[in-house]
């Protein structure tokens, strides 16, 4: 959605437009691709999210690509949307062929390190902080314990 909608409302209609969008993909099945990010700060804290829309779980910065849009593209857009962050250096970690709201997804894993502050964007996501990689908070979401995981093995190979 565009920012010309104040914050308030733009947030209220975010779980509107997940359902509607989550069914779409439902009946659709359409093949789609996302990025994901797993950005640490210089301690090797993990950065997790809260959206204001979806699952009240915790999450990894990310989204969706645009058409023809670079996934390294996409998840720098996405961090700078979501958090305010600009990412210097980011790394492939892996693509993981899934399955999301019952469409096959292409989800694009990256890591990154920041010495920045997140800064929530108030309309997508609500809450962000860094938690320990060894103390991740709950509930985390399904799909980011999954991405963590390939970030461990791959960080620890």
């Amino acid at each position: 959605m565009t920012r010309f909608l104040p914050a308030p409302l733009h947030r209220a209609l975010l779980p509107l437009a997940h359902l509607v969008r989550h069914h779409w993909r439902r009946w659709r099945k359409t093949p789609i691709a996302g990025v994901s990010v797993v950005i640490t700060n210089l301690g090797g804290d993990v950065l997790l999210l809260k959206h204001s829309y979806g699952p009240e779980v915790w999450g990894l910065p990310g989204g969706g690509l645009a058409a023809g849009e670079d996934p390294e593209t996409a998840a720098r857009r996405e961090v700078r949307e979501e958090l305010g962050i600009e990412l210097a250096r980011i790394i492939v970690v892996t693509t993981l062929e899934e399955e999301l709201s019952g469409s096959p997804h292409t989800a694009y894993l990256f890591a990154a390190t920041c010495d920045q502050r997140p800064r929530p964007d108030g309309r997508e996501v609500v809450e962000a902080r860094f938690f320990p990689s060894h103390s991740l908070p709950e509930p985390l979401g399904e799909t980011t314990r999954a991405r963590i995981d390939a970030w461990r093995r791959r960080r620890n190979a």
